[in-house]
Formats: C-alpha cells, structure tokens, sequence
C-alpha cells in the first residue's frame, strides 16, 4: 500500500470521508491537495494534520460544480506538489433532506444543485485530470452511496445523484482504460459529524445503535472504514480492478428492503 511519490487530490477531503481518506493517503506516503468550498479551518487544519505525517499537503478553495475551478484546482494542485495527480477521490458532495414521499418538496432547482456537485462535479474532475493521467498512469475513485444500489438517503434527488454516479464510474472506466482504472465506493451509514450536527445528541446516539445492531458485522462504520476502501482502490493492489462498485456498510445490505417505512432513513 506504498503510495510514495503519489500527488493525490480528495475533493471535500476536510471532514468526514473526505478527512479520513486524506489522512489515510498521507500515511501511505502520497502527496495531498485537500479540496473544500466552505469548510476552510477544516481543510487546513486536515492539511497540517497529513504534513504532519511526513507529506506535503495544501488546502485548495473549488467549487467542482464550475469546470474552471476544477481544472485550476488540478493545475494547482500539480504546481504546488511538484508533478502531475495520479489519485483523484471525488468525495465532494451536496444534498437536501427531503422525505421521498414529499414530491413538491424537491424543485427543478434542487435536482440541479445537487446533480451539480455529485454528477457534473466528479464528471468535471475527471476530464481536468485525465490528460496528466493518460501520461503517467492513475486511479480515480467516486464516492457514491448506499441510496445509489437501493434507493433511500436524505432525497429522492440524492439518491438519483448517487446512481448516476455509480454509472458514470462504469461509463469513465470502459472510456479511460488502459491508462486510468475508475471505481466507486458505496458507503451505507457512517458515524460522522455530518450525522452529529444534524441530529440531536440522544437521537445521534439511538441512530448508531440502531445501525450497528442491524447490521451483521454489529457495528457503525466509521469514516475511516471507508477511507480504507477508497485508499485500496488508490493502490497497485487493486491494479487489475476498474469499474467496480464497492458496498461498505457493515453488512447492512446483505438484509436491506427498502419500504416506504425505511426510505430516507438509510
């Protein structure tokens, strides 16, 4: 799992997966930009965290939804880390709460915004990485969702981004082979702060309980659970694997019925 000499770019790599993924990175030797559009601290205190761990890390302001701050954010990342990105994680991602029997909860404008970030964006990343990576070689990995297999998550319009991306993985590794390999990850519920700071403290605590107690393995996965899968497919163990959509979820799938009592709350 050597990733020594690797430029890697994480797109929301301040918190949650994104933190960890970068983190996990940078302990196996990779250079890091860490991508964010809001979460500034965060991504620069994820940046000093990984420089800490003997790599050179930034952290880099893009909207990935605006093709000009993806290919500004790869010319700059390749600048700033001296070469050209072999690794790129498209963990960016955006969403609404909406329950999916609400139909008038969602706009034409809500579809958009979140197809933006969760389709385009990674579309958008790919194609501002993919002439370096025709050189030299490299792995992109797309961070969709349980709610892209099943159905569920916090919309209807989340969990069709999420489809979409998974598709769009298959789509990118039969056009971009041999040079570049694309998989995608599919986590289930991941105890983050993401799930904290939209939940109250007792229904947070309820919520992983239940989670763990449902799943096989009896556990929540963490987001460096997930972090593990995605650095995998980064690496020259994974070199005979493309176009692959990994579940992480503890198990939950292998006894997941999405109903109308279960939509939104996976």
């Amino acid at each position: 799992m050597d990733l020594s000499g690797k430029i890697s770019i994480v797109t929301g790599g301040g918190t949650g997966i994104g933190r960890a993924t970068s983190m996990k990175l940078a302990e196996r030797g990779s250079d890091v930009a860490i991508n964010y559009r809001v979460s500034r601290d965060e991504a620069e205190e994820t940046a000093q965290v990984c420089r800490e761990l003997g790599v050179q890390a930034v952290a880099l302001a893009a909207d990935v939804g605006v093709d000009e701050d993806c290919r500004r954010l790869v010319a700059t990342a390749g600048e700033q880390l001296g070469g050209t990105v072999d690794i790129l994680v498209n963990n960016a991602a955006a969403t609404k709460f909406v329950p999916h029997v609400d139909l008038d909860g969602l706009s034409d404008e809500d579809f958009v915004d979140i197809y933006r970030t969760n389709v385009i964006g990674a579309y958008q990343m790919t194609r501002a990485v993919e002439p370096g990576m025709r050189r030299t070689g490299g792995a992109i990995v797309n961070v969709a969702s349980i709610a892209g297999v099943f159905g569920g998550g916090s919309s209807a319009a989340y969990g069709a981004s999420k489809a979409a991306l998974i598709n769009l993985t298959r789509t990118m590794a039969r056009a971009l082979a041999p040079q570049l390999r694309v998989n995608v990850v599919c986590p289930g519920f991941v105890a983050t702060r993401w799930y904290e700071d939209r939940l109250s403290p007792d229904d947070y605590s309820e919520t992983v309980e239940r989670v763990a107690s449902d799943t096989p393995l009896e556990r929540a996965s963490s987001a460096a659970d997930i972090a593990g899968g995605i650095v995998f497919l980064c690496g020259a163990e994974a070199a005979a694997i493309t176009g692959e959509t990994l579940i992480i979820d503890a198990g939950a799938h292998l006894n997941l019925a999405m109903s109308r009592r279960s939509v939104g709350k996976a």
